[in-house]
């Protein structure tokens, strides 16, 4: 998957053929923003006008923006999972926490 950054936030675009363009959505945040353009070019001008404009409006209007993600998140595992990967942790001399972060960051591929 490709994705576009800027200013922290990423971009979901997909083609629309009946509109004969590029459409895109900031990803991860409750705000709906979208954009588009007919090309790739036109596509990363409007989306980072999108997202400053946001950012800006924000400002205006005395509230805070949206963040696409605050770095914490539940996750439900059985509970012999979760022994096994505390051990694992433990055994390596780091916090469940860590270990969870590392094995993700090893496991993550961003285009």
């Amino acid at each position: 998957m490709n994705t576009m950054m800027h200013r922290g936030y990423a971009a979901r675009v997909e083609y629309s053929e009946d509109d004969q363009c590029f459409v895109g959505h900031i990803a991860g945040i409750r705000d709906v923003i979208g954009f588009h353009g007919d090309s790739v070019a036109a596509l990363r001008t409007a989306f980072e006008e999108a997202v400053d404009d946001y950012l800006s409006t924000c400002e205006k209007l005395g509230r805070q923006p949206n963040h696409p993600y605050s770095g914490q998140f539940r996750l439900r595992l059985s509970p012999e999972l979760h022994a096994r990967a505390a051990m694992a942790a433990e055994t390596q001399g780091k916090s469940l926490n860590a270990w969870v972060s590392e094995v993700i960051e090893r496991n993550v591929v961003v285009a």
